[in-house]
């Protein structure tokens, strides 16, 4: 072999890698953008906590519900919520207006490509005379519905959860 045809094959050899490793590229974008998106939850959510497991007797069993502003940046989800709702040992209400409590909500996107997607939010709630912590592990059902647990920190609540894109 000459050190032309030597440099010659070299150079076809580093073409032919560059080229591969581009076409690789473009077709992991592709699956990765178009295939296996990240889901989209940015909009209006309502949802229902159930409480199983409390400190404070009066709040086992109870039902709340919240409607929440959710936007996605990437991988990361913020938004607000609302309580609209609470059933408890204390009665059966709705909130409206300034009786609503409002919450912050941060958290993130788990992109799972052999399992259903799971979302991780942390909502802090400015409830009438304290802050509150809500943590939640949602799965995310379909495009409309995301179930899972949730965690608080008020009287050590902790339960089941359900948000739909629908009002309950």
């Amino acid at each position: 072999m000459t050190a032309e045809q030597f440099w010659l094959n070299f150079l076809y050899s580093i073409l032919a890698t560059v080229t591969g490793g581009g076409i690789l590229t473009l077709l992991f974008f592709w699956l990765r953008e178009v295939i296996f998106p990240l889901p989209d939850v940015t909009g209006r959510w309502y949802f229902e906590m159930q409480t199983v497991n409390s400190a404070y007797n009066p709040y086992k069993d109870m039902v709340l519900r919240y409607v929440a502003m959710l936007w996605r940046e990437g991988s990361r989800i913020e938004g607000t919520v609302e309580k609209v709702y609470e059933n408890s040992s204390t009665g059966e209400r709705e909130y409206e207006g300034k009786n609503r409590t409002r919450g912050l909500v941060v958290g993130y996107i788990e992109k799972n490509y052999f399992s259903k997607d799971r979302i991780v939010l942390h909502v802090t709630e400015d409830g009438h005379g304290r802050e509150s912590t809500n943590f939640y592990e949602l799965t995310l059902s379909s495009k409309e519905k995301m179930t899972g647990c949730f965690s608080s920190m008020v009287a050590k609540q902790d339960g089941s959860v359900t948000w739909q894109r629908n009002e309950f």
